[in-house]
């Protein structure tokens, strides 16, 4: 069974920075696209980043561009979500995601509070 696993959460003030990190359980990780959602108190999960198989193709959701920076390493299976110039409204619970195959995977989550 694969597994998703999230660190790095936390609270930091508003124009602070956290890195999150996801290692999954998976020695075919390399073949896993991999990417970041995160959710809100009372709003749906949203798209945050996405990074391809190699990490040579990233997309961003506009509100956390030029901020936010998704990468991987594929030895170490693990993909990272480097938050910078954190906001207020960037609070939430944010979930780690692969997929491969057609099947999609989540972690449990890790929370996010950004104090303004």
């Amino acid at each position: 069974q694969v597994q998703l696993v999230e660190s790095g959460g936390g609270l930091v003030q508003a124009g602070g920075s956290l890195r999150l990190s996801c290692v999954v359980s998976e020695r075919t990780f390399r073949n896993y696209r991999m990417g970041w959602f995160r959710q809100a108190p009372g709003k749906e999960r949203e798209f945050v980043a996405l990074i391809s198989t190699s990490g040579g193709i990233t997309v961003y959701a506009d509100s956390v561009k030029g901020r936010f920076t998704i990468s991987r390493d594929n030895a170490e299976k693990t993909v990272s979500l480097q938050m910078n110039s954190l906001k207020p409204e960037d609070t939430a619970v944010y979930y780690c995601y692969g997929r491969e195959s057609g099947v999609d995977y989540w972690g449990q989550g890790t929370q996010v509070t950004v104090s303004s």
